[in-house]
């Protein structure tokens, strides 16, 4: 007897982050059958998003465009319902809790809590959202009871502007399960893993790259932990290395890494990103990086060790017979004089 399998339900509600997602891969001209499945949505509900959300002008589906779209159909239609009104119960429970400097959240928390076991009976609950929206448009006297009424807003703004950017720049990134298979069976010299590891009180930095196939190591001490001086420093480094030696690099996901497409640029290779919070499948990387925290280990100051330092404690690691190379070392395979059998 065969068992049916039960699919997955998708949800059709479309999220701020769904529409990143959905004005990202109309610009790479992606079907709308694929975006639907990479975001988990029904194709119907990312047509129907697409079809009322798009530039009435250009006809083109925006990401900024599309929000405001939306927001302004959802402001159109709750502006149809009653909600708080001037002189009832609801708006005197509420004046009353602010006066006591209680927040919006808590006022609404413990409003529908008292309503539910018939400690207040008021014509309906609202939510905390509705409550600052009142205060923000009907009510602005009201703003000097709000604890938190210095650029609440604002800063809530922004932070949705800083997510908004750093989706996008997470969805710009190359995954990991993208790489060519050469990559996966290290069949060839020339692809790296990179990663920082982090002294005393997460100030020093040292910057490490492993080839996949040799384990052959290269670490930089950084200076000034910024993604620039990374960048920079790693340009440097592979520009040290033959052309063919230097094909991929799979990094983390740490900030540090952020000017990957400079990188990526100057030194003519493709660079990828494995997942969040998947260390295991930079696994050569993490590996190494055990090794070298048997010199520096955790929570040690790395501010007194020199560059000309770390690259003697690289070599007794690269000079190092393994067993997994039949013995021989990092460097020997990675330089192509490794002993015969």
């Amino acid at each position: 007897m065969k068992k049916k399998i039960k699919q997955a339900r998708h949800f059709s509600h479309i999220t701020n982050d769904d529409r990143i997602a959905i004005s990202y891969l109309r610009n790479l001209n992606t079907s709308l059958r694929d975006i639907a499945k990479q975001i988990h949505k029904d194709y119907s509900a990312v047509s129907r998003e697409i079809n009322r959300n798009k530039d009435p002008v250009t006809g083109k589906y925006l990401y900024g465009k599309a929000d405001k779209l939306s927001k302004n159909r959802r402001l159109e239609i709750n502006s149809t319902l009653i909600k708080i009104t001037g002189g009832s119960r609801l708006e005197e429970y509420i004046i009353s809790k602010l006066k006591l400097n209680w927040s919006p959240e808590q006022i609404s928390g413990r409003m529908k809590r008292e309503q539910k076991v018939g400690l207040i009976n008021l014509e309906h609950t609202v939510s905390h959202e509705t409550i600052y929206n009142y205060i923000q448009t009907k009510r602005p006297d009201l703003k000097l009871l709000l604890r938190c009424n210095k650029g609440k807003y604002r800063r809530k703004y922004r932070t949705k502007i800083r997510e908004r950017d750093r989706k996008k720049k997470e969805l710009e990134k190359i995954r990991i399960d993208k790489r060519p298979d050469i990559v996966e069976t290290r069949e060839r010299i020339g692809d790296w893993e990179g990663d920082t590891i982090v002294g005393e009180k997460q100030i020093e930095h040292i910057m490490t790259h492993v080839e996949r196939k040799s384990g052959y190591l290269l670490a930089d001490k950084l200076e000034v932990p910024t993604a620039e001086e990374t960048s920079s420093i790693t340009i440097k480094r592979f520009n040290t290395l033959p052309k063919d030696k230097v094909q991929t690099i799979t990094y983390d996901n740490g900030s540090l890494f952020a000017r990957y497409a400079t990188t990526q640029m100057k030194l003519h290779i493709r660079i990828y990103f494995a997942y969040p919070y998947h260390s295991w499948e930079r696994g050569t990387n993490e590996n190494t990086n055990g090794l070298l925290r048997q010199y520096y280990p955790k929570k040690s100051s790395f501010k007194n060790i020199t560059q000309e330092q770390l690259d003697q404690t690289v070599n007794l690691i690269n000079t190092r017979p393994r067993k997994r190379l039949n013995y021989s070392t990092p460097e020997e395979i990675f330089k192509g004089v490794a002993l015969r059998n």
